[in-house]
């Protein structure tokens, strides 16, 4: 074989293992475009998932501060009863501790059957003072 024949087929050769990378180098890049491309749509998927959950927080901070404003409300309310609920056994008591009211009591129940000591016990008056209550009312 002459010079020309062995130049002819070392290049031959030489072209066809540039034309094996090249192909391999093609296939290398096409599985990185497939690879970017799947990279791509989970980037997507993922920032879906991040904005869905900064939307799902808003609505949690939003119903927190109105849970809030309720409970705000409510313990409002309920300040509000208790004073009126004071007053109501302030008043109670005092009626309570008027001297009409316990001789009422003691009536009611030296007629329903309550000795004169039962009643100065209950009361914390003396026997002398529920005679005298209960004499009265004769």
């Amino acid at each position: 074989m002459s010079y020309f024949q062995w130049t002819i087929l070392f290049s031959s050769i030489i072209e066809i293992i540039l034309l094996v990378l090249v192909l391999f180098f093609f296939l290398r890049l096409r599985k990185s475009e497939a690879l970017l491309a799947e990279l791509q749509k989970k980037q997507h998927e993922f920032v879906e998932k991040l904005s869905f959950n900064a939307q799902l927080e808003q609505e949690l901070v939003a119903s927190f501060n109105q849970r809030q404003k309720e409970l705000i409300l409510l313990e409002e309310k309920l300040e509000t009863r208790a004073k009126e609920l004071s007053k109501l056994v302030k008043e109670a008591e005092r009626f309570t501790k008027s001297p009409f009211f316990l001789k009422q009591i003691i009536i009611a129940g030296y007629r329903s059957g309550q000795s004169i000591e039962e009643l100065a016990r209950t009361t914390g008056l003396t026997k002398d003072e529920i005679e005298l209550i209960v004499d009265s009312d004769k």
